[in-house]
């Protein structure tokens, strides 16, 4: 059996103020070219399918419009919710979407009904499970031991799947979106500080985990006999300067027939004998538009060479660039000449002696001892590298005498 694994579209989502509605309309093309190609059995999308909780009705219309083209070619489509969706607003119209092959995560209630897919080797149980917390899943747990167990996300996600209960002879895949512990992350990602890992052996029965929330497209757990079982597809898109290098794909799941299935979910740690055989690969996404960092003097980024030697290294000047100017002095409205040719500037910084002894700027000791005068000049010589001059040093005293007196 055939899926098609990508996650975390994050339709709507604004970059450095800059809707990717049109990137998102132009690679949710090619995904479908994909599966004109592929022709697979399913598609999982992970989670994350919106940006916000509350989406626009641009972004509404973007994911309705890929839905219905997807029903249209009769392939089954699993539609997870993540951290950034509403569960409930994923859920809504479930039912009626079922009759067109759309099935979509219902409202984590600790309940788990998988559907049923067949080819020649068999059946196959699809399940999903939302992106959870560990509040949610005690919510639905009934006696107090069970409710104690969930200390963290790897208890809470373990007790959850302990409430699938596989049906014997039947391989068996998983929709969800977590971060699982080691996973390599983006800026672009919301992050916790790692008190939402997941240790992967939870997913250890399954046949293949379609993962969603990490953004760069990997591998996180590998069978006994080092199939890949668990896997990132990473994002159609990239949605930060983080991301720059990664390679952007869809993943491409061929599930075998069967082995010694039939262990229950429970069972973390079953042998790689019981798993079906499986092989993955990837399909090349391209974009409208790439991500890249430019870095250089801003007459070196305005030269006619400069620019002709970006094109011929197959660079477009219309990509979303992060421009770094690594002159000494700010450049007068350097943001707006640059986008004289490079229209789609997403952020514009400096790296000089001045912005990196910034970021050495330390804390002021015996602060109570000091007058403004010399906080201000201590501070003044730690952001810019110099103390300041003579004039400078005559302004800022005639400011604080204006507001503390001659006691500044």
């Amino acid at each position: 059996m055939k899926f098609i694994h990508t996650a975390d579209l994050h339709i709507g989502k604004i970059v450095c103020e800059h809707s990717m509605l049109g990137e998102q309309r132009y690679i949710l093309a090619r995904i479908l070219e994909a599966v004109e190609r592929e022709k697979p059995d399913a598609v999982l999308i992970a989670g994350d399918v919106y940006d916000k909780p509350v989406p626009s009705a641009e972004a509404v219309a973007v994911l309705d419009d890929f839905l219905v083209e997807l029903a249209a070619r009769k392939v089954r489509t699993f539609v997870l919710s993540g951290n950034h969706d509403s569960a409930e607003r994923i859920a809504f119209g479930g039912r009626l979407m079922e009759k067109s092959g759309v099935h979509v995560s219902q409202v984590y209630d600790g309940k788990f009904v998988p559907v049923t897919l067949s080819d020649s080797e068999g059946e196959v149980d699809v399940w999903m499970l939302p992106f959870v917390r560990p509040v949610n899943v005690r919510a639905c747990l009934a006696g107090d031991d069970e409710r104690d167990a969930v200390k963290d996300y790897t208890s809470a996600v373990k007790a959850a799947l302990a409430r699938m209960h596989f049906t014997p002879g039947r391989r068996n895949v998983l929709i969800a979106h977590q971060f699982v512990t080691g996973a390599e992350r983006s800026e672009s990602e919301e992050n916790v500080g790692g008190l939402d890992n997941v240790n992967a052996t939870v997913f250890a029965a399954f046949d293949y985990v379609a993962l969603g929330h990490i953004h760069k497209p990997q591998n996180v757990l590998k069978g006994d006999d080092g199939t890949v079982r668990a896997r990132y597809s990473g994002t159609p898109l990239k949605y930060s300067l983080s991301e720059a290098v990664h390679k952007k794909s869809l993943t491409v799941v061929e599930l075998g027939a069967a082995g010694n299935a039939g262990a229950a979910a429970g069972d973390l740690f079953a042998g790689s004998e019981m798993r079906a055989a499986l092989q993955i690969r990837e399909i090349p996404l391209v974009p409208l538009h790439d991500v890249r960092e430019i870095r250089g003097t801003f007459a070196e980024i305005i030269s006619p060479e400069f620019r002709n030697a970006q094109v011929a290294a197959g660079n477009k000047l219309d990509d979303f660039v992060y421009i770094k100017l690594t002159d000494e002095n700010d450049v007068p409205d350097a943001a707006q000449k640059l986008r004289g040719i490079y229209p789609n500037l997403m952020m514009l910084a400096y790296d000089n002696e001045r912005t990196r002894n910034q970021a050495d700027v330390g804390v002021a000791e015996a602060v109570d001892e000091k007058k403004p005068m010399e906080l201000f000049g201590e501070f003044f010589e730690g952001r810019n590298g110099r103390p300041m001059k003579p004039e400078e040093s005559e302004f800022v005293q005639d400011l604080i005498n204006g507001i503390w007196g001659d006691n500044g």
